[in-house]
């Protein structure tokens, strides 16, 4: 394999994503041996592991992820007018390529006539495979040659007297389990322990009798993948909530939550539980109370939308913590810088709140949006316009100018570089003309 990359295209990339590429090529030279012995040879997939030295799983999952269209034309697979990724190598339900090798001759065999005569434990033996595991690989997946087999020793008067099929005493054992599998959402082994019957007979005696219950928790457990519904079924065929650990953790944590006006990083100091946990334990598990304590509701909102991770919302504390300071400044109105260093505030997260929460006293304070939507004094945007028009009408220097007017330079050069780009030039062109007349003069 040879992979050859633009310097152009690699100058582009971030960091994090020549680590990926990099890795990525040091993954097709791990497997790029294995990859060609499955090409161009017939050698089962452990047989070329073991030869060049790589981990089986690793080169299936390889196999999978970047030739899939090379592992489905090995197996006959046809996937013309689709796309390989869309293809299933072994459909949800059917057996395994391991299993599908082991089996195949005694399975064929199971449905001729020649070995009619023998019994699956007897034919299992003939083809050096285990009766037990034999029968129940055919019950789960060739159920109908078990049922014309039995059918057709019968008539030849061959029949054993072994009863096959599910007993009476068995389907009474496990009627109640399979009553609540079909009828809940618990899984297999919820339903055994309460039952009190085996999970492995529960289990087999599912698969192999009550094939259209499994069949339909699957396709509730495929549809119950996204979006996951707290105290519903997950993808997994779990109910999707935190543990019993989990919620005991977290329980006064949670209270404080619910009950106080502390904020995340206090409650946890409280605690003692982890930071990045409790928030984590918070997005998951209590959208609601997040929402109820942090989004200022809306009906025109779709609080499902609402990524809690990085949306800015204010907190019930954050309110009584400005309360004092916004009642001092409406009884006095004076700078907000001032006011901040009064009451040992931010300046620029105080800014911030009054422009969402008090916009009125924004204004009296003389506070104006500029054109690029950014809060300043009314009398710094008055300032900044004089000396954009100074600047673009004259050859005084910026710095001249800056000073005049009181203003920072660095602050002022770069508002001018971007919010008025033209001011520049015309500038610079006035200066040419300055200097073309001193030059003729």
């Amino acid at each position: 394999m040879e992979y050859k990359f633009g310097l152009e295209d690699i100058r582009e990339l971030s960091n994090k994503e020549k680590i990926s590429l990099q890795r990525r090529y040091a993954l097709h030279c791990k497997y790029e041996e294995a990859v060609a012995m499955y090409a161009d040879t017939e050698l089962p997939l452990c047989e070329i592991a073991a030869k060049c030295d790589v981990p089986l799983g690793g080169l299936g999952k390889y196999l999978r992820r970047y030739w899939r269209e090379l592992m489905l034309r090995r197996k006959g697979i046809s996937c013309e007018g689709k796309n390989p990724e869309d293809i299933k190598v072994i459909p949800p339900g059917q057996p395994n390529i391991v299993s599908c090798a082991k089996y195949k001759e005694s399975v064929e065999a199971c449905g001729s006539l020649e070995y009619i005569d023998l019994n699956v434990s007897q034919v299992a033996r003939k083809f050096n495979v285990n009766g037990t595991a034999l029968a129940n690989y055919m019950r789960r997946h060739y159920d109908e040659i078990l049922i014309w087999r039995e059918k057709v020793r019968k008539r030849l008067g061959i029949g054993d007297n072994v009863h096959r099929g599910v007993r009476p005493e068995c389907e009474e054992q496990y009627a109640e389990a399979v009553e609540m599998y079909r009828s809940t959402e618990k899984t297999i082994p919820e339903v055994a322990e309460i039952c009190q019957v085996s999970l492995g007979g529960l289990s087999q005696h599912l698969r192999f009798y009550h094939k259209d219950v499994i069949c339909k928790r699957q396709i509730e457990r495929k549809a119950a993948k996204n979006p996951k519904v707290v105290g519903k079924m997950s993808g997994n065929g779990r109910l999707h909530c935190p543990s019993e650990k989990t919620i005991e953790k977290y329980r006064e944590a949670l209270e404080l939550y619910r009950n106080s006006n502390l904020i995340v990083k206090e409650i946890v100091h409280k605690t003692g539980v982890p930071l990045e946990g409790f928030r984590s334990y918070l997005r998951i598990w209590h959208r609601d109370l997040m929402l109820e304590r942090r989004v200022v509701k809306d009906e025109k909102s779709n609080e499902e939308y609402i990524d809690l991770t990085k949306k800015k919302r204010y907190l019930k504390s954050t309110a009584a913590k400005y309360e004092t300071a916004i009642s001092s400044l409406k009884n006095n109105v004076r700078p907000i810088s001032q006011i901040a260093v009064e009451y040992g505030l931010n300046p620029e997260a105080f800014r911030v709140y009054l422009w969402e929460h008090e916009p009125d006293l924004m204004a009296q304070c003389g506070m104006v949006r500029n054109k690029d939507g950014k809060r300043v004094s009314k009398q710094a945007s008055e300032k900044y316009a004089e000396a954009v028009r100074l600047y673009e009408t004259t050859t005084e220097n910026l710095k001249s100018i800056a000073q005049r007017l009181g203003i920072v330079y660095n602050s002022l050069g770069g508002y001018i570089r971007r919010n008025y780009p033209d001011a520049k030039q015309k500038h610079e062109e006035l200066l040419r003309e300055e200097m073309k007349t001193n030059a003729e003069d």
